[in-house]
C-alpha cells in the first residue's frame, strides 16, 4: 500500500521508543507521523488517570494538526508501592531512565517474592478530531515482576528491570519484534485494531 493511500495518524508523543513501536505495529494501516514533525509541543498532563492523560494529549494533537491523533499514556505499576511509579513513571526520579530504575530498586530493596509483582499498563486513545465525542479507548497490561538488578540494553523505561510472566529474560533483553508482539502497548494496539475493524 502506498503512503498516499493510508490516512495520516499523528502520534501525540515525543518518546522515540514509543514512536518506533507504533510505527512498527501501525505502519501498515496509517502514515504514522510523530507530532514533533508538525511542530506540536507537549501539553500539561493534568489528569489523575492514564485515560484522562491520554485524552488530553490526543485532543491537543488533533486541535493543533486537524488530523486524527493517537495518544498513549502508560507506566509501570507496583502494587506493593501503592501503585507507584504509576502516572509518574517517566518522571519518577526527576532524572532519566537510569535514575528512575535506580530509585525503583532503592524503594523495593526490602521487598521479596510476591511483593515484587508489577505490571506495565498502556492506555491508547484515538480521536478522529479534537471534538470527537466517541474516542476509541484501548488498554493493555503486561504482568511480571521487578528483578533485583538491571539486565539488557534494549527497550526503554523500566525494561532493564521488568521480567514478564513466562520469561526469564528481562524486557530489555527481548528483541523489538518479540516485545512488539507481547507488550502492554502491543496488547492495547491489538484491542484498538479490533475496535476499528468492528
Amino acid at each position: 500500500m502506498s503512503d498516499d493511500a493510508r490516512p495520516r495518524l499523528i502520534i501525540a508523543s515525543h518518546n522515540r521508543g514509543k514512536i518506533r513501536e507504533f510505527q512498527a505495529v501501525l505502519g501498515n494501516h496509517w502514515q504514522v507521523c510523530p507530532q514533533a514533525e508538525l511542530g506540536v509541543g507537549d501539553v500539561e498532563e493534568t489528569g489523575s488517570t492514564f485515560v484522562e492523560n491520554a485524552l488530553i494529549k490526543a485532543r491537543h494533537a488533533c486541535a493543533q494538526t486537524r488530523c486524527a491523533a493517537l495518544a498513549d499514556d502508560s507506566g509501570l505499576v507496583v502494587p506493593a508501592l501503592g501503585g507507584a511509579p504509576g502516572l509518574r513513571s517517566a518522571r519518577y526520579s526527576g532524572g532519566d531512565d537510569a535514575a528512575n530504575n535506580a530509585l525503583l530498586l532503592e524503594n523495593m530493596a526490602t521487598l521479596e517474592a510476591a511483593d515484587r509483582a508489577a505490571f506495565y499498563v498502556a492506555v491508547l486513545v484515538l480521536l478522529k478530531h479534537s471534538d470527537d465525542p466517541t474516542p476509541l479507548i484501548a488498554e493493555g497490561r503486561w504482568h511480571g515482576h521487578i528483578a533485583t538488578a538491571p539486565r539488557g540494553a534494549g527497550g526503554f523505561g523500566y525494561d532493564p528491570l521488568f521480567v514478564a510472566e513466562g520469561y526469564e529474560q528481562h524486557a530489555a533483553e527481548l528483541s523489538a519484534e518479540e516485545k512488539n508482539r507481547v507488550s502492554h502497548r502491543a496488547l492495547a494496539v491489538q484491542q484498538l485494531l479490533t475496535q476499528l475493524a468492528a
